[in-house]
Parts: structure tokens; C-alpha cells; sequence
């Protein structure tokens, strides 16, 4: 039993990926690499460069895997094994796995090599290795299938599957801390059209109270203690014909919107759409979508960015040792690997920056920043005077306490003659001393 599907596992390990969905991941991977690599690279690659290079007024026939223009005597041996005296030199296209030799063959090849011959090619034929100009290729088909199936499989199975379903647990979770609303209201506000249909006819009051709180809590600041006419209240828009369904994809997805940002708004649309995906497998789109927008652009977009430009490095060098002549131009398979490779890359860069989530506009941005800055200046100006007032009337207060107790010492000690001559007398004796002081002092 996996942690998926253990409901007593801990919190933390209810979506982490265990042996079998790597097991999995790789099985496929493997198998359709090797297989594309095998089996269905060659026919691609042999019918797009015959396609390019055949003759326009010859034909060719196979010579058991050799596609080449026959002489008189080859047309009567179509099908057995190619020979020197069957084939013309000017055109030749072998895809197989043989050796070949000149003196038999009327050519020279490598088992593991593909050997095109054509004017248009030049005078000398061009040899390809397989394995080092079309690997990458096949890694990246034997990865994009491995994606999609695991994408198809149930959870307990699929890599990317487990994957989409932690998101859309995450970002659930996400979009409570973002807008301070419950679990069950973030349930209502994602649950699919349907589902939302369904609940309506059984408990529409769960509903109601659900939409009544996201309808005040994205109050405009401006209608917030308004007594004006023009101010909206819940009941105003939401009756008993209402359609639950049609007022959160309408109303309330737009109050978000512009309450909170078009980021949380697409958040949740993008999870009402995944949990979509949950019921129906086969709507991958929605899953990726999920996990491309709000994990995989976030967390490695610059990552595909560096692979983008190290791939383009890559190529680079490897045409500048071409312009030097250390790769003969008979032997391209190093370029084709290059360029296969910063195709890759520049393809998952393209596949990033199409899920990249576009930046809010900058005068949305710096409204709501206006409007945040205003409440927030209102209530410092609300403590600035309520401060000033308490300040007020505490030195009002402080101020004829202070006057009234000034006035009864002075009154005390004027009242009193034994204590103004005291006072008088020990003042006296501390001028002396002090002019005393100064006489020595010189």
C-alpha cells in the first residue's frame, strides 16, 4: 500500500512518489526509446531523405533494404541482396543494419552506420551514425510518452499523475491562505459545474451562505460603510431562481478577480478544471496545464532557461569545429546531434514560457496599490486624531494640575517668613563659597 492510498500515512508523504512510480516512469521510457530508436527512427529518416534526394526521372527499387537506381542486369534480381553490378553509383540509400564493401557492394558502410548517396548531395556519400546524431531525439520521444501515459495511469501507478493530484491538493491550499476563506468555501469555488448542479438540488443552503460570504468579504473599499443607494447587497443579486452555477463562473469569479488578483482567480478555475481531469483521465490538458502554471514554471523556468542557452553554446562550438574542417562535411552525425539537442531545449522553453502565467498589468497593479495605500492612509489618519485627542486632553488635564501646584508651593513658602529667610540665608552662604572658591582658584 502506498502513502497515496494510505489513509493513515502522514500528511507529508501522502503525494511523495515511491520505487514503483519510478519503476514505472523508467519501464516506459526505456521501452519506447529503444523501440523509436530501433524500429521506427530508421523508416522516419529514410523516407524523409528519400523523399528530398530520389531521382526525378529514374526509379528506385529495393534491393532487400537498399533503395538504389537498378541497372539492366539489377532489375532482374529486385528484392535479393544488393551487388555491385545491380546498381547504378549515382543513387543509393542504405538504412540497414550490414556491412558493406566495395569490390561485393559497389560501396563501403558500417554495421552500425547509414551510408546516402545522391548528386544533389555531392560527389562523396554522407554517412550517419544513428546513436550520436538522432539519440537525443529518441530520448525525447521515449520522455514525452513516459509523461503522457503516467499522466493517464491512476496515482498508485502514474509519476506525473501523483504529481497533478499534489497540486491540486497545494494549490487548494494556496488559495485559502490568499483569500482567508474556509476549506468547504475553496471546495464550492472549484468544484466543477456539474458537481456545483448536483449540490444545489440537495443542500442549496451550503451554497447560499458559502456565496454570501465571498460576496461581502470582496466588498469594494469605496461601498464598505456606505449608506448610499447605489451600494449592492447579496439578497439584491442572489434569489431562489438563481443559478449557483452560472453566478460563481460569472459574478463571483470576477469580484475575486478584481478583489484579490487574476492570479488566484485563474487558480481556481485551473483547479476546477484539473479536479475535471480526476473523473475523466483523458483530459490531460487540464492536468498540465495545473502543473505547468503553478509548479513547474515557478520552480524551474530559469532552470530551462540555462539548459536553453548551454544547448545553444553547445551548438555553437560544435559548427565552429565544423568551419574548421575537423568534422568532414561526409560525416554531419556531431551536428545533428547538436542540433537535436538545442532543439529539445528550446522546445521545453517554448513549452514553459506558453504556461507561464502573464504579469498582471501595471495599472491594475498600481491601482490596487492605490486603493490598498488610501484604506491604509484613512486608518493611520483615524489613529493620528484619535491620538491628538488623548495628547490634548491629557496636557489640558496635566498642564492646570501643574499650574494649580506651582501656585500652592509659592503661595506656602511666601506665606511663610521663617522659610523665605531660611531659603534667603542658606543662598547667601552658597554665593560666598563660591566667590571664595574663585578668589583662590586665581
Amino acid at each position: 500500500m502506498s502513502a497515496r492510498t494510505n489513509p493513515h500515512a502522514p500528511e507529508h508523504t501522502l503525494y511523495k512518489p515511491g520505487l514503483v512510480h519510478y519503476a514505472v516512469f523508467l519501464a516506459i521510457f526505456l521501452s519506447t526509446a529503444v523501440i523509436f530508436h530501433k524500429l521506427l527512427l530508421v523508416r522516419l529518416v529514410e523516407g524523409f531523405v528519400v523523399f528530398q534526394f530520389k531521382p526525378e526521372r529514374e526509379e528506385l527499387v529495393d534491393f532487400n533494404g537498399v533503395k538504389a537506381v537498378p541497372t539492366a542486369e539489377g532489375l532482374k534480381h529486385i528484392g535479393e541482396e544488393v551487388k555491385r553490378e545491380y546498381i547504378k553509383p549515382e543513387y543509393i540509400f542504405d538504412f540497414t543494419n550490414k556491412a558493406r564493401q566495395e569490390k561485393v557492394h559497389g560501396y563501403t558502410k558500417n554495421p552500425d552506420e547509414w551510408v546516402v548517396k545522391a548528386p544533389k548531395l555531392g560527389e562523396d556519400p554522407i554517412y550517419l551514425d544513428p546513436n550520436v546524431g538522432f539519440m537525443i531525439f529518441s530520448i525525447d520521444i521515449g520522455i514525452l510518452v513516459a509523461l503522457l501515459v503516467t499522466l493517464v495511469l491512476p496515482p498508485g501507478l502514474g509519476l506525473m499523475s501523483l504529481k497533478v493530484e499534489r497540486e491540486i491538493h497545494h494549490n487548494k491550499s494556496k488559495v485559502r491562505l490568499q483569500t482567508g476563506f474556509s476549506e468547504d468555501i475553496v471546495e464550492l469555488l472549484a468544484m466543477p459545474d456539474d458537481r456545483l448542479a448536483a449540490l444545489a438540488e440537495t443542500d442549496r443552503r451550503r451554497i447560499v451562505e458559502a456565496f454570501r460570504i465571498v460576496w461581502n468579504r470582496t466588498t469594494p473599499e469605496e461601498e464598505i460603510g456606505s449608506t448610499h443607494r447605489h451600494t449592492v447587497s447579496f439578497d439584491d443579486v442572489f434569489d431562489r431562481n438563481t443559478d449557483p452555477v452560472v453566478f460563481r463562473n460569472t459574478v463571483l469569479y470576477i469580484r475575486i478577480r478584481e478583489h484579490f488578483s487574476e492570479f488566484v482567480e485563474r487558480s481556481i478555475e485551473d483547479i476546477k478544471d484539473a479536479i475535471g481531469w480526476q473523473r475523466n483521465r483523458m483530459r490531460i490538458g487540464s492536468a498540465l496545464r495545473l502543473y505547468m502554471s503553478h509548479h513547474f514554471t515557478e520552480k524551474y523556468s530559469n532552470n530551462v532557461t540555462g539548459f536553453a542557452y548551454g544547448g545553444a553554446a553547445l551548438l555553437i562550438v560544435a559548427v565552429g569545429i565544423r568551419g574548421l574542417k575537423f568534422i568532414p562535411p561526409t560525416r554531419p552525425s556531431l551536428i545533428l546531434g547538436a542540433i537535436f539537442l538545442e532543439f529539445s531545449m528550446l522546445v521545453l522553453l517554448a513549452f514553459t514560457l506558453f504556461y507561464t502565467e502573464e504579469e498582471e498589468r501595471m495599472d491594475k497593479m498600481l491601482k490596487k496599490m492605490e486603493d490598498a495605500s488610501r484604506s491604509q492612509l484613512d486608518i493611520l489618519q483615524e489613529q493620528q486624531r484619535d491620538i491628538r485627542m488623548f495628547v490634548d486632553k491629557l496636557i489640558g488635564e496635566s498642564s492646570e494640575m501643574i499650574k494649580r501646584r506651582v501656585e500652592q508651593a509659592l503661595s506656602e513658602h511666601l506665606s511663610n517668613d521663617e522659610a523665605m529667610r531660611e531659603k534667603i540665608g542658606k543662598a547667601i552662604v552658597e554665593n560666598l563659597k563660591i566667590g571664595f572658591k574663585e578668589s583662590l582658584e586665581r
